[in-house]
């Protein structure tokens, strides 16, 4: 009877190590790929403020993302039948970066997004607008010696109690200094403020013999824009996506407020697309789940950048969406398509 007991204990042993390891390998352990699938369809208006914005809009304008999902097992055999899903490699997508590299760069270009899709706004409704460098921000820490002290994603407020909003700045201040010495660094990381004492290492600008004092990290300057004219500010909340696809949708729901008027005219209007100062609209990638993230969401239009379009075109088939596709190449081209469509009754 014992050795029944014995037995059946080593059984049950047994079983749960057996279901902690697939459980283990299914759900914990990492693989060396990336799922797309369709993100979500969001109305813009919600993350944009408009001071003295012209508050009439029947329709919306939505910005559409892709989800993308760093795959366990689980995942991939769940989606293994998924027409909508896209696997790829992680490599294809981070490079030579780390996910917290590769996830702080994706905030910079959307905050970069942001301040052209003003700029672009400002220029089209005929505001005076001028550029200030607003903060430093840190893309990766490539100095193993720095590495507890800065963190992808931080903000550079000042030095030594010197405020640092542009890379000239800094290098100015630090030429003063010397390898070795240590310097007071302001940082803000998320919603906290936080004061490092950082010694300083030797950076060699590309083509140059000799070294400088330096932080030991990656930057890069984020832009403010401001209006020359009083009561046209425009601000952002926090969007939660990262990436520059959003700036065609930005802008188009920035320019919608600044001028008197409507230009949704009652639709809901999706579409993709990176801008510049100038209003020229550039390609994206993931276009074809954007597709699919619009027509779940009820757009009646989808404006896509001109590059993009065949791809759109497929999918939009492809799943039988009665969406309009419209191509543009530039913000003129979107705005004049939206001036001529009717009214929604």
């Amino acid at each position: 009877m014992k050795q029944l007991k014995r037995r059946a204990g080593l059984r049950s042993i047994v079983y749960l190590c057996t279901f902690i390891v697939v459980v283990y390998v299914f759900v914990f352990m990492s693989t060396p790929y990336i799922m797309y699938q369709p993100g979500s369809a969001s109305e813009v208006a919600p993350m944009i403020k408009v001071e003295n914005g012209d508050p009439a809009e029947q329709g919306t304008f939505m910005m559409t993302t892709v989800s993308a999902s760093y795959a366990n097992v689980a995942l991939l055999v769940a989606n293994m039948f998924n027409s909508n899903a896209e696997i790829a490699r992680k490599d294809t997508r981070l490079g030579d970066k780390s996910e917290a590299e590769y996830a702080a760069e994706q905030v910079y270009y959307m905050n970069s997004s942001q301040s052209l899709a003003v700029q672009a706004a400002y220029h089209a409704a005929g505001i005076p607008y001028k550029d200030i460098t607003d903060y430093l921000y840190v893309f990766s820490v490539p100095n193993q010696s720095n590495k507890s002290q800065f963190q992808p994603g931080d903000k550079i407020l000042n030095v030594d109690g010197n405020p640092v909003t542009d890379p000239a700045a800094l290098s100015t201040l630090l030429s003063a200094r010397s390898i070795g010495d240590k310097v007071k660094v302001t940082l803000q990381r998320a919603d906290k403020k936080l004061e490092e004492e950082v010694t300083l290492v030797e950076v060699k600008d590309k083509g140059a013999a000799a070294g400088r004092p330096g932080l030991g990290v990656v930057i890069g300057a984020v832009q403010r824009v401001e209006p020359q004219e009083p009561g046209k500010s425009v601000s952002f909340v926090n969007t939660d996506v990262g990436g520059p696809s959003a700036g065609l949708m930005f802008t188009m729901e920035i320019y919608n407020r600044l001028t008197p008027g409507d230009l949704t005219k009652g639709h809901r209007v999706a579409g993709t697309g990176t801008i510049d100062a100038d209003g020229v609209v550039g390609p994206i990638g993931g276009v074809k789940h954007k597709i699919v993230a619009a027509d779940r969401a009820g757009a009646e239009v989808f404006f896509v950048p001109v590059k993009n379009y065949d791809e759109a075109k497929a999918k939009a088939d492809k799943i039988g969406t009665a969406m309009k596709l419209v191509p543009v190449s530039t913000l003129t081209e979107a705005l004049d398509y939206m001036k001529k469509l009717p009214v929604k009754p």
